[in-house]
């Protein structure tokens, strides 16, 4: 293998690292600020009904928000600075894996003709109900938590810390959570790069045959789903778009492929990301993939004995 494919995936995962760090260490520096003010307080107090009756502290909110709203990479800004439990950190890493970055990600799946609304309904609401059936099949307290879990002490407000201790802490959180990202993103850039350099998604493609079938979809879409699913929404897009233009897929297609991917996209980077923060990443690819490939499979079944149904009424059999 060509020494260049090395430096390649080398620069990829030190940009992919300095792109990160500007966002991680501002939310960081912020939500380390906030949470030596009465800030936090409030948005717990404001949430907390809602959060508990997902069994998860009132903190949980603020990571929710950033998350939904921005990207994952501030939500795991937020997660290294709140005092979340084990338990809260999986649950929020599950539903942050179906939604997260809306606003962008919404555009992109919009530009191939899909509904924004539908799309955030899908993520926001599989989010949800996941979290729902956390709390109904595995509560906290079966696995010897409670809701509020790793609480801590209440912090003191910055106002009345000594200001080199304040910097400290705030130089330490933000270093420790671009470290450990660097550990994960670096390697694993690299190891895209060598799968784009020896045309990993085509080869793995035709062995996609069943997968696609069981999903409602053509062969032809093997492509663009491989996309998704290794580089996500915003890496794969121009392939997705591509694809999309190219093979012309019919609305019912469109839909189907990206019920998929936005449930399970990125699928090895996003997951590996919450690493760092103790969450089991086999157990967070697996909730993802099933229930990717449920959803999509029985929206498939439930659409196609529509139109054969519709079929048969229009022409009066």
């Amino acid at each position: 293998m060509e020494r260049g494919v090395w430096s390649r995936g080398l620069q990829a995962g030190l940009k992919t690292t300095w792109v990160l760090s500007k966002v991680i260490v501002p939310v960081t520096i912020l939500v380390t600020l906030l949470k030596h003010t009465p800030v936090i307080g409030w948005i717990v107090s404001l949430f907390e009904p809602v959060m508990n009756w997902l069994g998860l502290p009132g903190e949980a909110a603020v990571v929710l928000g950033l998350g939904f709203v921005l990207n994952l990479y501030a939500a795991i800004g937020a997660m290294f600075v709140l005092p979340l439990s084990s338990y809260a950190i999986l649950v929020l890493a599950v539903m942050l894996s179906f939604a997260h970055n809306l606003l962008v990600e919404t555009a992109v799946s919009k530009r191939t003709g899909l509904s924004a609304g539908v799309v955030a309904f899908i993520r926001i609401g599989t989010a949800f109900l996941a979290a729902a059936l956390f709390r109904l099949f595995a509560p906290a307290d079966a696995l010897g938590e409670t809701i509020a879990g790793a609480q801590m002490k209440m912090d003191p407000y910055f106002w009345d810390m000594d200001i080199s201790v304040f910097v400290r802490e705030i130089f330490d959180k933000a270093w420790t959570a671009v470290w450990q990202l660097a550990l994960i993103v670096i390697p694993l850039m690299l190891v895209i790069q060598i799968l784009k350099e020896i045309k990993f998604l085509d080869r793995l493609a035709g062995w996609m045959r069943p997968v696609t079938r069981l999903l409602g979809l053509p062969e032809k879409a093997a492509i663009p789903l491989l996309a998704g699913f290794f580089f996500g929404l915003a890496y794969g897009a121009g392939v997705i778009l591509q694809a999309t233009r190219e093979e012309k897929f019919t609305r019912r297609e469109l839909y189907l492929l990206f019920i998929f991917l936005i449930l399970c996209h990125a699928a090895v980077e996003d997951t590996l990301l919450f690493v760092p923060l103790g969450v089991s990443a086999w157990l967070l690819l697996g909730i993802r993939f099933v229930a990717a490939v449920v959803i999509t499979a029985v929206l498939s079944r439930i659409w196609r004995e529509q139109s054969v149904r519709q079929v048969a009424v229009g022409s009066g059999k």
